[in-house]
């Protein structure tokens, strides 16, 4: 190492307020020669489509107010998508900010073609690396693209600072894709090792890195996985470059969840990278860090597909990812479900002009962090339909169907906790607080066909566990 290039060098110290994890060495070839010499690698975890500042910024000192504001953007101590749903939201701090999505139009226009049978579109299945990276952007910690293709990602920056000084830079990117084929209870996370780069003076070439997914909680505890796939362990710096992705499956058998009508398994996914020190150097403390959590669930039931799993009990149920999806109603002309989708609209923008009447009424269902709950008991169905029609009969009388050609629709809706007789079951909940109004049948029946398959196919388990919002194309 050219020692005259390393004192033309500044002195400023490189603080580590924000880093992650330190690793103190001491080259021996350095200290047999009687010097006295403090090597270090100072490693940042921060959002993958993030500016770096240059090994050139960090020596002038220009890099310091960088690296804090990409730690600020990062968010320190979020793990958790905001959308999580379940036991998994409570288990680690959520993000402040929204993962990446598919637009509402995009999202909207993949339904089945306008006809009588309109339906909810079949949530996405797959994700390739690209469109990982261009969900995550340049700040977003999570991409959802729907309950069975979900992303997350960081980027490994690592400071190779001698005697207080940075004398290289190295990184590299890691997104982890997972995706859940239809009506399957496995899940395959795909790894992309990505943008190594090293500036300087480093030991990064030879440096091991272990990449592991951990499960750190279950809900149940105690529940046993099936892993599989061909992670590599630990590979060099050097090593990962050249592999670039693979994969780990984990499975979790039915009848190992919770009691009651639903075997339910919650858990958080968790990929962890952990670096060890090159060949002769000294590790002090942790070096590396974890990839933000991934929020996985495997269910079975009577009312959800696969029931039965084809005869073959281990196979029985499907996984998904614990998310509040969202389910899209088109205010367009031409839309079948157009007057509901309008009413739900006038529900969320107008409540002072909907029926029955309330002060400051504010409706569920908007929002993430207010959802929507599925309900599938029959007698609780029939209590939200009664109440809503006992509204519609007191503003338009009891001919507010038109001879039958109307029907009486609701929001919140009637197959969800928070329809219209939830005030009877819960008194803390503001009476009236949905909205109702008369609407062509053929209108009203294509917003039902909608839900009950938007139910279906992206498997809304009943309770308070998963959660569901709505949005309105116009």
């Amino acid at each position: 190492m050219d020692k005259a290039w390393l004192r033309r060098i500044g002195r400023r110290a490189l603080t580590t307020g924000t880093a992650v994890a330190v690793l103190s060495a001491a080259a021996p070839s350095l200290a047999s020669a009687g010097s006295s010499v403090d090597l270090r690698v100072e490693s940042y975890v921060l959002p993958v489509g993030a500016k770096k500042p240059t090994l050139e910024d960090l020596q002038s000192g220009r890099g310091m107010d960088r690296l804090r504001q990409l730690a600020r953007q990062a968010e320190p101590g979020t793990e958790l998508a905001q959308e999580t749903v379940g036991p998994a939201a409570s288990y680690a701090p959520l993000s402040r900010k929204a993962s990446g999505s598919v637009p509402l139009v995009e999202a909207a226009s993949a339904r089945s073609a306008v006809g009588p049978m309109v339906t909810a579109p079949e949530p996405s299945r797959k994700m390739t690396f690209e469109e990982c990276k261009k969900g995550l952007g340049s700040d977003k910690k999570f991409f959802v693209k729907s309950r069975f293709a979900v992303c997350n990602g960081a980027s490994f920056l690592q400071t190779w600072v001698r005697n207080n000084q940075p004398v290289g830079e190295s990184m590299f990117n890691v997104r982890v894709v997972g995706t859940i084929a239809k009506n399957s209870r496995t899940i395959n996370f795909q790894y992309y090792f990505t943008d190594f780069v090293t500036t300087g003076s480093t030991g990064a070439a030879t440096m091991p890195i272990t990449t592991k997914g951990n499960i750190p909680q279950s809900w149940p505890s105690g529940v046993r996985y099936t892993r599989g796939g061909n992670t590599p362990g630990t590979k060099t710096f050097t090593e990962l470059k050249a592999l670039r992705t693979f994969s780990q499956t984990v499975n979790a058998k039915p009848g190992q969840g919770s009691s009651g009508s639903t075997d339910l398994i919650f858990a958080v996914y968790e990929p962890a990278i952990s670096y060890t020190p090159p060949t002769g150097w000294t590790l002090s403390g942790a070096l590396g860090g974890k990839l933000f959590m991934l929020a996985p669930r495997w269910d079975a039931a009577s009312y959800l597909a696969n029931s039965t799993g084809g005869g073959n009990p281990d196979r029985k149920g499907a996984a998904t990812f614990s998310y509040v999806p969202t389910m899209t109603y088109s205010a367009k002309p031409g839309a079948e479900e157009r007057a509901a989708a309008q009413h739900v609209k006038t529900a969320f923008t107008k409540p002072e002009d909907t029926k029955p009447y309330m002060s400051a009424k504010k409706v569920p269902g908007q929002t993430v962090k207010d959802p929507l709950h599925r309900t599938v008991s029959k007698d609780r169905r029939d209590a939200n339909r009664k109440a809503a029609v006992k509204q519609c009969k007191r503003y338009w009388g009891a001919n507010y169907s038109w001879g039958g050609d109307r029907e009486c629709d609701e929001y919140p809706f009637a197959t969800t906790y928070e329809g219209a007789a939830e005030h009877d079951y819960d008194d803390d909940v503001k009476k009236f607080n949905f909205s109702v109004k008369p609407i062509a049948k053929t209108d009203n029946g294509a917003g039902g066909n909608i839900l009950t398959s938007f139910y279906a196919k992206n498997r809304i388990i009943d309770g308070m566990d998963d959660g569901f919002i709505v949005k309105i194309v116009s």
